[in-house]
């Protein structure tokens, strides 16, 4: 675990000298010293923000992916979602081309009855599974858009969209970059054509994530607004698809704004976002299915102010919100969330100064959503910084004892 953020830091001197960028030009790009950079690249100092290793690459213009190594190195078996994922991106290919289908597609509502199965497998953290669904489903929703008409052939679309977002989920979670902005292209196209006022700005909060990879926090907000404008006048008058909608693209603006440094605009866009899921709480009508698969509540307003803290750098302010949190708002979280969530809570430990609770919350973290958690950098991150400080610890307490024992070498 340890050799890996070695092999980091020589990822990030390469790309470096293959600009011909001093250290000090890094540094400076950065906000940091010549010497911080010298430790990072020796395998010294952690990545243990993905904002952080997001400028990183953005200032060596490269993906995040090609500094960290991810996908990772695993066994042949967990390997296999790579070839799942082959098969979406050649039915994203021929997006416009007529679908290979044998047979008569199902209705719409039966196509979207099968997509609670993935909104179980997404809420569960098995990114794998979700992979291995979605070829048949992405070419039957193509099928049924291609021999119906109206709002028939718009649920199609929808479908088709939302099954876009599936993958770029997964995709994001495994490290396929590929997949990722061909999912979010193929989302934003289907979902145009689908008649839905919601599902456009599904796209773009898509889109926003993808700009996190190249740091462009400015961008990010400007998309952000954007699609909040295109849901506003559904929120207002309480739609509760819009309301979701609304609320989590201000979620996404707080971790674009906290990023960016911009610690009274990531408060403010909470505040905003704790105003929808308040709105969302009392919505009076009938049951509207989430068709859009956004996870939006109160609790999640919760734990994106955690994560937003600790973007910052701010592991006090961080606990502190943890301790005004109920562990029954926690639970009732998806476990993607809950996985998240401990995995912050896990790197705030580490900064706060207690490994032994630090890797209580990772391991918690990985019993909920292990694939999740694996595949994550920072969670990598914050093992390898425990590892190490156990080393470390272990070697003066053992120092300590030779003296006393007055050993030699």
């Amino acid at each position: 675990m340890v050799e890996e953020a070695e092999e980091i830091g020589r990822r990030v001197r390469r790309a470096r000298l293959r600009l011909g960028m001093p250290q000090a030009d890094l540094a400076t790009a950065l906000g940091k010293t010549q010497g911080w950079v010298s430790k990072m690249e020796r395998g010294l100092i952690e990545l243990d923000r993905v904002g952080l290793l997001n400028l990183i690459a953005a200032e060596l213009h490269v993906h995040p992916n090609d500094l960290i190594g991810r996908p990772y190195t695993s066994s042949p078996a967990e390997n296999q979602w790579q070839v799942s994922a082959s098969s979406i991106m050649r039915e994203l290919r021929r997006y416009d081309l007529a679908p290979v289908f044998d047979g008569t597609p199902r209705a719409s509502g039966e196509l979207w009855r099968e997509m609670t199965r993935l909104h179980r497998l997404r809420d569960a953290a098995a990114n794998v599974a979700i992979l291995r669904v979605l070829p048949d489903l992405l070419r039957e929703a193509r099928a049924l858009a291609e021999v119906s008409a109206g709002h028939e052939r718009e649920e199609a679309y929808a479908v088709y969209a939302v099954a876009c977002k599936f993958a770029h989920t997964a995709a994001h979670s495994l490290g396929h970059p590929e997949l990722i902005a061909m999912a979010a292209e193929r989302a934003a196209w289907s979902a145009r054509l689908s008649g839905d006022p919601v599902m456009p700005a599904l796209a773009d909060w898509m889109r926003v994530w993808d700009m996190w990879a190249t740091a462009d926090w400015d961008d990010s907000l400007t998309l952000s607004d954007k699609a909040i404008a295109g849901v506003q006048r559904d929120y207002e008058r309480g739609d509760p698809l819009a309301l979701r909608m609304w609320g989590t693209l201000q979620l996404r603006a707080a971790v674009s704004a906290a990023r960016g440094g911009r610690a009274a605009e990531t408060e403010e866009r909470i505040g905003h976002a704790k105003a929808a899921a308040d709105r969302l709480n009392g919505y009076q009508g009938p049951p509207v299915h989430d068709r859009h698969s956004v996870t939006f509540s109160p609790g999640n307003v919760q734990i994106h102010a955690i994560s937003v803290a600790l973007e910052m750098g701010d592991q006090t302010k961080a606990l502190a919100i943890n301790r005004r949190t109920g562990p029954e708002v926690v639970a009732a979280l998806p476990h993607s969330r809950q996985g998240h969530h401990h995995m912050d809570l896990a790197r705030a430990w580490l900064w706060d100064g207690s490994r032994d609770r630090a890797l209580g919350e990772l391991e918690t973290a990985e019993r909920i959503a292990p694939q999740l958690v694996r595949n994550h950098p920072v969670a990598r991150s914050t093992l390898r910084s425990i590892v190490h400080a156990e080393r470390i610890a272990t070697r003066e307490k053992l120092r300590r004892m030779s003296d006393r024992f007055h050993l030699d070498g």
